[in-house]
C-alpha cells in the first residue's frame, strides 16, 4: 500500500501530494495545507450529493426495467411509454425559452468552426503534438494518407515521389482556387507573389497581374513586400497559409515557388483525462496532471528517439506577421486547449476520505485541473491558451439537468475556494447519454451562464441506448444502428437544441470522433456532412485528420448552415424515444449470430488487453477485417453491451461468448505479435485482461449505466499490484 499523508480527515497518497506541494502550487497564492483543507470542504459538501444522483441513476433504470417486463407480452405503447417517463422524473418538462450567457470565451470557441482534437493527456508527446496542432501542412497530409491515389506510379513507400507529388500540389491549388479564388485564372499559372498597396498582386504565366476575387481574403504575409516568404489568408474564419521558398527542394520546382500550403487545423483540442486513459491510482493522476500543468505553464517538453535521433517537443510559438494595414500581427500557434474531467460515476485510491473510502474521481479532477488552469490565467508565460480568463472543463456521462446543475455547483465552489472569479470555469457538456439527450435544453438552462460546448457523442451514447433499454427485448446488430431513426434525430435534436437557446455565435455544436485513423479518404468523403449539419466543430483522432477535415470547412460555412437550420421545426422526441429493437429474433441466422459475436469480442479484447496489461486506455485495434478503428472505452461499452442484450435474450448463451472470446483472443494475440511488450492471452486464458473481456460481456447487464469503467479499474488496479 502506498504511503498517505494525512490532511485532517484526509488520507493522500504520498506521490500525489509531493506533485501537490512542489509543482502545481508553485508560483500560486495557494499553499498545500490551504488546498486540501478546501478539499476536504468541498468533498463533505458534494460528496453526498454525488452519491445521491448516482443512487437517482440506479433507482431509474430500476423502474424502466421493471416497466418493460411488466408490459413484455402487450404491444409497444410510446403514449404511455412516454407518460411512465414523465411520472418518474426521467422526461422532464420544459420551461421558457432563454439563450446562453456565457461571457469571456475565446473566439476559436464562439465563432470559429473547425476541427476538434481528443487526445489522451497521459501522453505528453500526443498531448503537444495535438497542442501544437493548431497550423498543419496540407502537403504532407495529403502525400502520406490514402487521400491521393497510388495509381499512376504514385506510391507513397520509399524516397520523395515526384509523381504523387504532382498529385499533391495539384489537390492544393485546387483546394486554393475554391477556397481563396484569383479574380481570374488558376493558382496552378501562378508565377509568383508581391504585396502592393496593401493587397495581394499575383503574376501570372501570361504576364499578367491578378489578385484575390476577394480582397477582403487577403489578411498579411512574412518577409519581404516584394518577393515574400509567406501569405496569409482567410477564409470562413479559418486562416490559410501559402509558403514560399525558390530553394526549397518542392518550392524549387513550382512556378510561384510554394513549398506549402499551411492550413488552421485544430482550432481546440481536448486535453483528456477520461475515456481514452488508463488513471486508476495517483501514479497515474499525478503524470496526466502533470501534462496538463506543463501545458497550462507552456514549458511542457518530451524527448524520444525517431529515426535514431534524439528530439525534443515542446509547444510552438505564436505566428507573426505583416498585416494588411502593414503593422504587425500576430496569430496563436497553438490550438485552444479544453480539459475533459471523468464523469461522477469512479472513485480513485489516491485520496481516502474519513471514513477510509475511495472519493469521487470527478471531485479531484475538478480541484486539481482548474487549480492547474489558474498558472494559465496569470500570463506568465507567452505562450498562453485562454486569452479571454477561461478555464474550459469538458464533463461527460451527465444524466439530466440535476448532474449538470451538481457539476455547475462544484465548478462554483472550486473557484471561491481557489480564488479565481465567479464564472472562470467553462464547461462542455457532452450529450452522450440518453436522459441527458431527452432534457437537453434543460441541462444547458442549469449551465446557461457557463456553458461553452455541446457534442453529440454517439458512441456512448449507443451503448446507453441498449442498456436503458435492456428489458425491452434484443437490439439489432451493431452495423444497423446508425440506420435507425433514433439516431439521425439524436443528431438533430443536438444541434436543433443548440441553436434554441443561442449558441450561434457565443459556443461549440459539436458531432463526434472519426474512428479509422489510416481511412483518411473515407473521412473526407464522409465527415464533410457534420459542418453541414451545423456543428461548428467535430472531433478528430489525429494531427493529419484534423488538417484534412479543416478542408471541410472551408467548403462550407458553418454559420450560414446555421442560419438556414435555426428555423426548422426541433426533431422528432418519438424517434429519439423509439427502441432499436430487432423485429423478429428469428430472422438471424447462427452463422449471424456467431459473427456479430466474433466482431464485438475482437474489439473488446484488442481495447482491453493494452488497457489492462499495458495502461494504454485508446488503442487502434484491428478489426475482424483487419481495419485499424480506434478503441476507447466508449466502443469498448457499445461491444460489451451488445453481448449483453443478446446473452440476456437468449440469441446465445454464455458457453458460446466465452469460446468466441477465447477464438478470437488467439486472433488478437497473432494481430500483436510485433510489440514485445504485449502479453498472450492465449493457449491459457488466465490473465486479468482476458477475464475483464469476459466480464465486461458476461456481466454488462449489471455495471452501473453499462459503463466499463469499474471492472477496468479493478482489473488493472490488479495487474498493478
Amino acid at each position: 500500500m502506498s504511503e498517505r499523508v494525512n490532511y485532517g480527515n484526509l488520507q493522500v497518497d504520498q506521490e500525489l501530494d509531493n506533485f501537490l506541494r512542489n509543482e502545481v502550487v508553485e508560483g500560486l497564492d495557494i499553499a498545500p495545507d490551504q488546498f486540501w483543507n478546501s478539499f476536504e470542504k468541498i468533498l463533505e459538501e458534494f460528496g453526498p450529493r454525488n452519491k445521491n444522483l448516482l443512487d437517482k441513476r440506479k433507482d431509474i433504470q430500476n423502474q424502466i426495467d421493471d416497466w418493460h417486463l411488466s408490459n413484455k407480452d402487450k404491444p409497444h405503447s410510446h403514449e404511455e411509454y412516454v407518460n411512465f417517463l414523465k411520472e418518474i422524473g426521467y422526461l422532464l418538462e420544459e420551461g421558457d425559452d432563454f439563450d446562453i450567457t456565457t461571457q469571456n470565451v475565446d473566439d476559436e470557441i464562439k465563432t470559429v468552426a473547425g476541427a476538434q482534437l481528443v487526445v489522451p493527456v497521459m501522453n505528453a508527446r500526443f498531448a503537444l503534438n495535438a497542442a501544437n496542432a493548431r497550423w498543419g501542412s496540407l502537403y504532407d497530409a495529403l502525400y502520406g494518407t490514402d487521400m491521393i491515389s497510388e495509381d499512376g506510379g504514385a506510391e507513397r513507400a520509399g524516397p520523395y515521389n515526384s509523381a504523387r507529388g504532382d498529385k499533391v500540389i495539384a489537390f492544393s491549388k485546387n483546394f486554393l482556387d475554391e477556397s481563396v479564388g484569383l479574380s481570374n485564372g488558376s493558382y496552378t499559372d501562378a508565377t509568383g507573389f508581391k504585396i502592393k498597396d496593401g493587397a495581394l498582386e499575383v503574376r501570372m504565366s501570361d504576364q499578367s497581374t491578378n489578385t484575390l476575387e476577394d480582397l477582403s481574403q487577403y489578411i498579411g504575409y512574412c518577409g519581404d513586400a516584394d518577393n515574400p516568404s509567406s501569405i496569409l489568408l482567410k477564409n470562413n474564419n479559418l486562416h490559410i497559409e501559402i509558403q514560399i521558398d525558390h530553394e526549397d527542394s518542392i518550392g524549387k520546382d513550382d512556378p510561384a515557388g510554394i513549398k506549402d500550403v499551411v492550413l488552421e487545423s485544430a482550432v481546440t483540442t481536448i486535453q483528456d483525462l477520461e475515456d481514452s486513459v488508463a488513471a486508476v491510482d495517483a501514479e497515474d493522476k499525478s503524470l496526466a496532471y502533470r501534462n496538463w500543468l506543463g501545458l497550462m505553464k507552456g514549458d511542457l517538453k518530451e524527448s524520444f528517439m525517431k529515426g535514431g535521433e534524439q528530439l525534443t517537443r515542446s509547444l510552438s510559438e505564436d505566428r507573426n506577421y505583416i498585416g494588411s494595414d502593414e503593422t504587425a500581427m500576430t496569430l496563436p500557434g497553438r490550438s485552444v486547449l479544453l480539459v475533459r474531467n471523468v464523469g461522477h460515476l469512479m472513485t480513485n485510491p489516491a485520496i481516502l476520505d474519513k471514513n477510509g473510502e475511495e472519493v469521487p474521481e470527478g471531485i479531484m479532477d475538478a480541484m486539481f485541473t482548474i487549480c492547474i488552469g489558474k498558472h494559465d490565467l496569470l500570463k506568465r508565460g507567452i505562450l498562453s491558451n485562454s486569452r479571454s480568463g477561461s478555464i474550459y472543463i469538458v464533463k461527460p456521462k451527465m444524466h439530466g439537468p440535476e448532474e449538470v446543475q451538481f457539476t455547475c455547483d462544484l465548478f462554483s465552489r472550486v473557484e471561491e475556494e481557489l480564488g479565481l472569479d465567479k464564472l472562470t470555469v467553462k464547461v462542455g457538456i457532452m450529450d452522450e447519454e440518453r436522459r441527458t439527450t431527452v432534457n437537453l435544453k434543460e441541462c444547458i438552462r442549469a449551465a446557461k451562464d457557463r456553458v461553452i460546448f455541446i457534442n453529440t457523442g454517439f458512441l456512448d451514447r449507443t451503448g446507453d441506448e441498449i442498456h436503458t433499454s435492456m428489458e425491452a427485448g434484443p437490439v439489432i446488430p451493431k452495423a444497423q444502428m446508425k440506420q435507425q431513426p433514433w439516431i439521425s434525430a439524436y443528431e438533430d435534436w443536438n444541434v436543433d437544441v443548440g441553436l434554441e437557446t443561442g449558441f450561434k455565435g457565443k459556443a461549440q455544436i459539436g458531432k463526434g470522433m472519426w474512428a479509422m485513423p489510416d481511412e483518411m479518404l473515407g473521412m473526407y468523403e464522409n465527415k464533410s456532412m457534420h459542418p453541414e449539419a451545423g456543428a461548428n466543430c467535430a472531433w478528430v483522432p489525429s494531427p493529419t485528420a484534423a488538417t484534412l477535415h479543416a478542408i471541410h470547412y472551408h467548403q462550407v460555412s458553418v454559420s450560414d448552415q446555421q442560419e438556414k437550420i435555426i428555423s426548422r421545426p426541433r426533431a422528432s422526441l418519438a424517434d429519439i424515444l423509439s427502441i432499436p429493437l430487432l423485429d423478429d429474433p428469428q430472422s438471424l441466422s447462427a452463422e449471424d449470430i456467431q459473427a456479430e459475436l466474433d466482431n464485438n469480442c475482437q474489439g473488446i479484447l484488442g481495447y482491453v488487453v493494452r488497457w489492462v496489461d499495458l495502461g494504454v486506455g485508446c488503442s487502434k485495434v484491428p478489426d475482424i477485417n483487419n481495419v485499424g478503428l480506434m478503441e476507447d472505452r466508449a466502443t469498448c461499452r457499445i461491444s460489451s453491451q451488445h453481448i449483453s442484450n443478446w446473452l440476456h435474450h437468449n440469441l446465445c448463451d454464455k458457453n458460446q461468448v466465452i469460446d468466441t472470446m477465447k477464438k478470437m483472443a488467439v486472433v488478437v494475440d497473432e494481430q500483436n505479435q510485433g510489440d514485445p511488450d504485449y502479453e498472450n492471452m492465449s493457449p491459457n486464458f488466465d490473465g486479468l485482461a482476458f477475464s475483464a473481456a469476459v466480464d465486461l460481456a458476461v456481466e454488462g447487464r449489471t455495471q452501473p449505466s453499462g459503463y466499463t469503467e469499474p471492472i477496468l479499474h479493478s482489473k488493472r488496479l490488479q495487474y498493478k499490484s
